[in-house]
């Protein structure tokens, strides 16, 4: 189990102190293998017991083992793949980057525990709806086309007042999929909220495991989303994440009960 697995199969059982370490350490990953235990305390802001204590929460025997893990896992993860732009504009090849640190980072953060609880969600749904907003909408399009091939009850809505009165109607036999980057858009928590109420089984593709969506799904598929922004001024963030999710997912559901 890599590092992003375990954070995210404890992340419930970290403290406010430990969730905010663990976010430093994912915004500082690169070198992370090779900085002292004091170092890391005075650069994160907090005690070297609390670091202890947090990689015992996720598994690892200290801070010693954590960062031998780290370098292993790292060890091969190189940048090869640029040698065939290595005359290319250096900001290119940190977009080029950016898509493949955030497919990769994503892959890594799945675990075969929560992929097989979507599909026994999906499997078993009477009805599958999908709600979504803003970009969010083409990737819920796509997935909605696949279900609805795959001869599931299946639709999608991203409007925000259709997406509220569509949550008060479903029952426990259904299955509601979010897709949402940050998991905080009104409407959509307000939908979970209801969902939860009355007992509807709800999936949530996000890349916020801080986000009230998060805390209030049933299965999270959590992507990773880089810090980079090539469009600072727009709202318009990479669904990318979100995109590999939701394929993954589904591919695993034809490959599962179709083939």
């Amino acid at each position: 189990m890599n590092f992003h697995q375990r954070v995210q199969r404890n992340y419930s059982q970290l403290s406010e102190s430990d969730k905010y370490l663990i976010s430093f350490l994912e915004n500082n990953f690169e070198g992370i293998s090779q900085i002292s235990i004091l170092k890391l305390s005075e650069n994160a802001n907090v005690s070297t017991s609390t670091i202890v204590r947090c990689m015992k929460k996720l598994g690892y025997k200290g801070f010693t083992d954590f960062k031998f893990r780290i370098a292993s896992e790292t060890l091969h993860q190189t940048d090869e793949e640029l040698i065939n732009f290595k005359n290319m504009d250096k900001q290119i090849q940190t977009a080029i980057l950016k898509n493949k640190e955030e497919v990769i980072n994503t892959i890594s953060y799945l675990s075969s525990t929560i992929i097989e609880d979507a599909l026994e969600a999906i499997k078993y749904s009477k009805k599958i709806t999908i709600f979504s907003r803003g970009f969010s909408e083409f990737i819920a399009a796509e997935m909605n086309t696949k279900l609805q091939l795959l001869d599931k009850h299946c639709e999608s809505h991203g409007d925000p007042n259709i997406i509220r009165l569509k949550a008060e109607h479903l029952t426990k036999d259904d299955l509601v999929i979010f897709i949402s980057l940050n998991g905080e858009t009104e409407e959509l928590v307000q939908a979970a909220q209801i969902c939860n109420s009355n007992s509807v089984k709800t999936i949530l593709l996000t890349t916020n495991k801080d986000s009230s969506l998060y805390n209030l799904a049933d299965i999270n598929l959590l992507g990773y989303k880089s810090s980079k922004n090539f469009y600072p001024e727009y709202e318009v963030r990479s669904r990318l994440p979100l995109q590999v999710l939701g394929r993954i997912m589904l591919d695993a559901y034809v490959i599962r009960y179709y083939e």
